[in-house]
């Protein structure tokens, strides 16, 4: 799934605005105008499409996470953040964090959008890629879990 789908299904299941979302990058360390928003949601085939890069989409969902939860203290023996590749499993997770959903809501969320999968499944997608039990998340699956949020609200 593109950055530009998964911005526009973000929007439409959280009701945001393109204020909003030009804001919440703000807060997320990257600064993008609103008319700027407006071009990253616009379809791949019309006219003004801009391409969402990791950058931008990082800084949305980390701003989601500071709205919705605060800012973090940094502590002073923590080693510098460095950003993570984004992949379907981090952006699953911030989504977590930012919505502060524990495992029974997200699998509520699934089961709105007709999927059903169990704690343990679910648990492998948030687990270290190196990790025995790691599992990739999906495309279709990262789909799924949206229309489950969209349906909720």
């Amino acid at each position: 799934m593109t950055n530009n789908d998964l911005l526009r299904r973000l929007r439409y299941a959280l009701n945001l605005n393109g204020e909003t979302i030009a804001e919440l990058c703000a807060l997320g360390g990257h600064e993008i105008s609103p008319v700027e928003v407006l071009k990253l949601l616009k379809k791949e085939d019309e006219q003004g499409f801009v391409l969402c890069d990791d950058l931008a989409m990082g800084a949305f969902l980390d701003g989601l996470i500071i709205s919705r939860r605060g800012a973090q203290e940094p502590r002073p023996d923590a080693a510098p953040k460095v950003a993570a590749a984004l992949n379907n499993n981090v952006i699953l997770r911030k989504l977590r964090i930012a919505l502060e959903l524990n495992e029974e809501a997200m699998l509520a969320v699934m089961a709105k959008s007709g999927v059903h999968i169990s704690k343990s499944e679910l648990s492998a997608m948030f687990r270290a890629k190196g990790q025995k039990n790691y599992k990739q998340c999906g495309d279709q699956f990262l789909r799924n879990f949206i229309r489950g949020l969209t349906l909720k609200s």
